[in-house]
């Protein structure tokens, strides 16, 4: 027994359960126990009492320092960096499979992950040029076609002016208009066609509310022509209503409401010319 009492307070159980003793001394305390019911006794009392001791003097981690912990391990885990390398020839050390496999798929995903951000800009970036183009191809058009409308007019400008059926006649300012007023026409009594040429045009600019109205005065009644306006824009010739007499004794202008009158407004007329 005075052995037994000299074993237990060694104190060769306690480096025992704290895990402090060689494999030789752990066989030795083990085989002991299994043959004296005191020793492990003892041992189970050690136990109990570590665990007790252990639990009153826990102390409750901070919050957050788990996920801090996780984090860092998965960080470490992504970053090949934190891995050390080993000399295969030194350590002798295989690598793993797995271990390459999940690089490359991890290589492989970003490689994707970039050639689709890639493919993304490049198409927005075709998409932006297309969008371009199209508006660039808009404006063309809309100057082919503004150039094409101004070849017509100057080509019907000519023809009138190089067609030796068409008589010119300048339109004299009325005591009712500022001085210096005046309307060129051209009259075809072939064609029975009347033009007002916009470009030598010298009456006041006309508001939104009214239009200058050309009349024919044909056996003594007027005859309606067609409006007109004056401004800054009065470029060519404008060709008015078709006149089937042949026999005109003056054209005259007149100021009325916008669209025309049936009737001229005798005390707005502005010019007026006989052959």
């Amino acid at each position: 027994m005075e052995d037994i009492k000299a074993y237990i307070e060694s104190g060769i159980l306690e480096l025992y359960v704290l895990g402090d003793v060689t494999p030789e001394e752990k066989l030795q305390v083990e085989a002991m126990a299994a043959k004296h019911p005191a020793i492990k006794a003892e041992l189970g009392e050690i136990e109990r009492s570590m665990e007790a001791y252990a639990e009153h003097n826990a102390v409750e981690p901070p919050d957050g320092l788990r996920g801090r912990v996780l984090n860092s391990i998965l960080t470490n885990f992504g970053d090949d960096r934190t891995f050390e390398k080993y000399d295969d020839a030194k350590d002798n050390v295989i690598a793993l499979p797995a271990a390459k496999q999940n690089n490359f798929y991890k290589y492989a995903f970003a490689a994707c992950l970039a050639l689709l951000i890639a493919s993304g800009i490049a198409l927005m970036n075709l998409y932006n040029k297309l969008q371009e183009s199209k508006s660039q191809i808009a404006v063309l058009q809309t100057n082919n076609q503004h150039f094409a409308n101004q070849v017509s007019f100057i080509e019907k400008d000519l023809g009138v002016l190089r067609d030796t059926s068409y008589k010119f006649l300048k339109l004299n300012a009325t005591p009712k208009a500022p001085a210096g007023t005046a309307v060129s026409i051209a009259w075809s009594k072939q064609k029975q066609k009347v033009w007002v040429d916009l470009a030598t045009l010298k009456m006041p600019v006309n508001d939104q509310a009214h239009q200058y109205q050309l009349w024919a005065i044909v056996a003594g009644k007027p005859v309606d022509l067609g409006v007109f306006d004056s401004g800054a824009d009065s470029t060519g010739m404008k060709e008015m209503k078709t006149i089937a007499a042949i026999k005109t004794d003056a054209f005259a202008v007149t100021l009325e409401p916008r669209g025309g009158s049936i009737n001229p407004t005798m005390d707005q007329m502005m010019v007026i010319g006989k052959f």
